[in-house]
């Protein structure tokens, strides 16, 4: 199962990012510094929770690659993503303000705080759970590296996020709260929710580059 859906994810890597990086619109992180406001109010504040589909921190951005915060971006306002405030802050967006925005984020908060100290090893129970769903295969050496820039890095983000997050693809059928992804809905499914609690506790533990930088004027 794990080769198979590394197998297919190589392929749609494969088939996708020629096109995607033909049409690529490059992002000014100075100009997107300019069109932040409707994220800062989430994203800029330290502990912010969202409430919706369930309570859970919202997730830092700040470090994250700038052509997953594209990808992810496109997908709110596609309909891919389901979740109706991201949706309608991305469907406001022009390709190049989210470009601009995402360029921004990338570079948000680079040495900002120390690297957090190396993590401990898994349990033989949750080294277990990422082998099963070949976690690393795409997410990369300490899942902070993924191997195509549009995949997220993971290592380090919030618990709680990266549960609802996970659970998101295995929903179907409901207008308000998924994800349609075939691949991760793939890897999702093979686990309980409670195995995706175990995975995602363990990821939050890890050092990495993701963190929130409060605005100036939430400090």
């Amino acid at each position: 199962m794990n080769k198979l859906l590394t197998t297919l994810f190589s392929l749609a890597v494969a088939a996708v990012t020629a096109t995607s990086y033909a049409q690529e619109v490059k992002g000014d992180a100075k100009a997107g510094e300019k069109k932040i406001a409707m994220c800062i109010g989430c994203h800029g504040i330290k502990g912010y929770q969202a409430s919706f589909p369930e309570v859970y921190r919202v997730p830092m951005i700040s470090g994250q690659g700038a052509k997953y915060i594209t990808a992810a971006l496109n997908a709110y306002r596609g309909g891919e993503r389901k979740h109706g405030t991201m949706r309608a802050i991305a469907s406001s967006m022009s390709d190049q303000d989210i470009a601009d925005v995402s360029a921004f984020y990338e570079a948000h908060g680079k040495g900002a705080a120390p690297a957090g100290a190396p993590a401990a090893p898994p349990t033989a129970r949750v080294d277990a759970l990422l082998k099963k769903g070949g976690c690393v295969a795409c997410h990369g050496d300490n899942f902070s590296k993924p191997i195509d820039p549009s995949y997220p890095k993971v290592g380090g983000q919030h618990a709680d996020y990266v549960f609802v997050a996970l659970k998101s693809y295995k929903t179907e059928g409901n207008t308000q709260v998924g994800r349609s992804n075939g691949i991760m809905a793939g890897i999702a499914k093979q686990f309980s929710n409670t195995e995706l609690k175990e995975l995602s506790s363990y990821l939050a533990t890890l050092p990495g580059d993701l963190r929130v930088v409060p605005e100036s004027r939430f400090r």
